[in-house]
């Protein structure tokens, strides 16, 4: 049972998502780790019946309106999504050159030594915050407040400026995933 007492009940309708990392640490500040959420992302919409509608990658957390399509579960979308990317993006940060390897690498420990779920390295909170999104003003409401995020965190002027969203993709142009715009 999810800890912040959000609960996805329909498995295939619009949700509203947070995935957020440990500690909050500002971990997508790397351009591997923010294209491996994108790979991931994308992957999930060809392979396991995932749609994502808007998504904006912050420097610690990933907010998603998205739904699954019939015959796949979102909860088990989100799973595999947050499995996958935990690995990956822990094995990156052993690879690639990161001035803050000893240190997000303890951080990951720490968290995940307080699990029993978790082998070695927590990298993902439990929860995701999911908030059905069962009217389009519910949903235009989400996508909106999701493509200003950068605005509001000064790291952009504009929504459509900012790489790691689909406010490119509701500007006109083709984003880094694939999204549907039509819900």
């Amino acid at each position: 049972m999810p800890a912040d007492n959000y609960f996805i009940e329909d498995q295939n309708a619009p949700y509203f998502l947070t995935f957020t990392v440990t500690d909050w640490v500002d971990i997508f500040s790397r351009k591997e780790y923010k294209l491996e959420i994108v790979n991931s992302l994308n992957y999930c919409v060809a392979n396991k019946g995932l749609t994502v509608y808007a998504w904006v990658l912050m420097s610690n957390h990933l907010h998603l309106v998205c739904s699954a399509q019939e015959g796949f579960r979102i909860s088990d979308i989100i799973r595999d999504f947050k499995k996958f990317t935990s690995k990956t993006i822990v094995k990156l940060i052993q690879e690639i050159p990161e001035s803050r390897r000893d240190w997000l690498l303890y951080r990951f420990e720490l968290a995940g030594k307080f699990d029993n779920r978790i082998k070695k390295y927590k990298f993902w909170q439990e929860t995701n915050h999911a908030i059905l999104l069962d009217t389009t003003d519910k949903i235009d409401q989400r996508i909106n407040y999701i493509h200003e995020n950068p605005v509001k965190a000064l790291i952009v002027a504009h929504p459509h400026e900012y790489l790691f969203s689909s406010a490119v993709d509701y500007a006109g142009e083709q984003g880094l995933v694939s999204v549907q715009t039509d819900y």
